[in-house]
């Protein structure tokens, strides 16, 4: 990694496979100054850290840069998505297995703790973790130490935990969704990256900075920006945060004139945050609602309540539980359990889960 008091960036961009996350960070403008400055102060510590902020906003970068300065820089940095496996194997990933621990385990395996020892583990999502999990892996940031699937003999272990998420988790953990003896632990210094609609500073130096970039590349020294353009970058909200701009920048490079970028190169996404809701409207008439309901004494209305929610947010998000799930805030293993219950998941569907859950289905 690239690090200087104003821009941060992967050592080997070329190498970054295109996704979701962010691939530079720039810290021009006064909030995110400040969130330099407390990253300076934290980074060196061994404490845990929690980073929260909308995907694309850069909170791996910003892990790397903790792990980088700190006293483990020469250990190893281990990104993880817990979102990315299976409740049935998230354990096998984090901690490890054994030969013959179940079906298809043909050979022992280390998991990402050990992998990360002397070093830095970054966990992305971890509100997606199911509680079961959540359980053992605040046991082992307890003890020190991981047991593999499949063995009893503990291994001492040596890792710096940073955690991320796209979710609240204070309010997941009022919810019932994160456990909050986990929370307090690993919680000991919080990051929140705001997203870049929030820090408009930012937003110029970052599409300079991959203008550079993709010129180098394309071989179109000379491109530039017009006055024009630069005002649309400035107004567009940028729903997609850094990731959304540098994938624009480098279309607009692709299809450009007289090496001049203009508003019309740009291909921007019909999506765009939705303005705040006017609580004042909203919470009064749900308000009577509700208690209409509670004068009528109506039975299971806990469940009813809660399957209108689940019911009408998955048909909103088109029978998508990724989706489904960012909406509600809740962690996708959540959701699937709640879908399950009010039968919105087909039997079939349930049944092979149900078995991969059990190891019978690898």
């Amino acid at each position: 990694m690239n690090a200087s008091p104003s821009v941060l960036t992967y050592s080997h961009s070329r190498s970054v496979p295109l996704s979701t996350r962010a691939t530079a960070l720039v810290f021009e403008d006064p909030k995110s100054k400040a969130l330099f400055q407390h990253l300076r102060r934290v980074a060196p510590s061994n404490a845990s850290i929690v980073i929260t902020g909308e995907t694309g906003t850069g909170k791996e970068l910003v892990a790397r840069y903790v792990h980088d300065e700190s006293e483990r820089s020469n250990g190893p940095f281990v990104a993880v998505n817990c979102a990315a496996f299976s409740e049935s194997l998230v354990e096998s990933e984090l901690f490890g297995h054994e030969r013959g621990a179940f079906t298809g385990a043909v050979s022992t395996k280390i998991g990402w703790f050990e992998a990360a020892n002397g070093g830095t583990l970054f966990l992305d999502e971890i509100g997606d973790l199911p509680l079961s999990m959540q359980v053992k892996l605040l046991r082992v940031l307890q003890e020190r130490e991981v047991v593999r699937v499949g063995s009893r003999q503990p291994i001492p272990i040596d890792v710096r935990l940073i955690a991320a998420t796209n979710v609240n988790l204070e309010d997941a953990v009022t919810a019932g969704h994160f456990r909050a003896d986990l929370y307090y632990r690993i919680n000991v210094a919080a990051l929140r990256l705001l997203p870049l609609r929030e820090r408009p500073g930012d937003i110029l130096p970052l599409a300079d900075h991959f203008l550079q970039m993709y010129r180098n590349r394309l071989g179109c020294a000379a491109a530039s920006f017009t006055p024009e353009t630069r005002d649309q970058l400035l107004t567009y909200p940028w729903p997609g945060n850094i990731r959304e701009l540098e994938n624009v920048i480098h279309h607009s490079l692709l299809v450009c004139h007289d090496n001049l970028v203009r508003p019309a190169d740009f291909h921007l996404a019909p999506l765009q945050p939705k303005p705040p809701m006017n609580r004042t409207v909203l919470t009064n008439p749900l308000e009577d609602i509700l208690l209409e309901l509670f004068e009528q004494n109506a039975p299971n209305l806990y469940d009813s309540l809660t399957e209108m929610i689940i019911r009408t947010a998955y048909r909103h998000c088109k029978n998508n539980q990724v989706q489904t799930a960012r909406l509600l805030g809740v962690s996708r293993n959540i959701l699937r359990s709640q879908l399950k219950y009010f039968g919105l998941i087909g039997h079939t569907e349930a049944a092979v889960e149900g078995k991969i859950a059990e190891g019978q289905v690898v």
